[in-house]
């Protein structure tokens, strides 16, 4: 398929804890169902990085995984601009490898690929839970994802956050989640972070090929309900989809809680 539409998995093999492939394989299926011919090229640190890719996609790692990445990815200088290039997808410790520095396993700083003008530390304890952020500047729903982890992302004034922290740690400031800049979009939310935001795959998606028809998902819907409701109680989404005309309803009963009922 020499013109399929082509997403670069990045090191799945030391890159893909808490089953991040998931992102690789929602866009996938969310770029088929509109017609495209879709292909996955799984990627390892002994193989060049392809520089046809139309999106590229980094998971999360346990920090010696994080190490041999980093080396791999230093190690080939075309790689900053083949990822600067096209729509990226950096999740976790593919955030921190994606950054100008990060702490390696022993403490040490370590120099990034430096396509995100931020600074990851260390949290004195680490982030486990439940996550929910209201997109900065990006036409997206409420982001929802699950996060378990020790890094905290100090951005610059070239980066801007993913998002503005309704609940969870993030960013380790208590008012921000990942980061964007350029192509990149990165974040510490796993879930898969795509499955539970099938609008952010879009984004992706879009940024790619253009504008693309429409896909509901139901199912996604449902989850995405369930896990906002659980994370932040002082939601208040009805369980519409069981009922008739509960899609028209949901859209008017998922505001967000500084937005209740009656609220413009």
């Amino acid at each position: 398929m020499a013109d399929a539409f082509t997403i670069v998995h990045v090191y799945p093999d030391l890159l893909g804890t808490y089953g991040d492939r998931g992102n690789a394989l929602v866009l996938a299926r969310r770029a088929a169902a509109r017609g495209l011919d879709t292909v996955v090229v799984d990627v390892t640190p002994e193989d060049p990085l392809p520089t046809h890719g139309d999106v590229y996609v980094l998971g999360g790692g346990e920090d010696a995984a994080q190490a041999l990445a980093a080396r791999a990815l230093l190690a080939d200088d075309r790689v900053a601009g083949v990822l600067a290039g096209a729509p990226t997808l950096a999740v976790c410790a593919g955030l921190q490898l994606l950054a100008r520095s990060f702490l390696g396993p022993d403490g040490t700083r370590r120099t990034g690929l430096g396509l995100l003008d931020v600074t990851c530390d260390r949290l004195t304890t680490r982030a486990v839970g439940e996550v929910v952020t209201e997109p900065d500047g990006l036409d997206l729903p409420t982001l929802t994802g699950y996060e378990n982890h020790r890094g905290t992302a100090r951005l610059g004034p070239a980066a801007r956050p993913l998002g503005r922290l309704v609940t969870g740690t993030g960013n380790g400031d208590d008012r921000t989640e990942g980061a964007q800049e350029g192509s990149v979009v990165a974040t510490y939310l796993h879930g898969p972070v795509l499955v539970r935001n099938p609008a952010l795959a879009d984004l992706l998606l879009t940024r790619a090929v253009g504008s693309l028809p429409g896909y509901d998902d139901e199912a996604v819907e449902r989850l995405r309900d369930e896990r906002l409701c659980a994370a932040d109680p002082r939601r208040r989404v009805r369980r519409a989809w069981s009922r008739p005309g509960g899609r028209a309803r949901r859209a008017a009963s998922s505001r967000s809680p500084a937005q209740p009922s009656g609220t413009p």
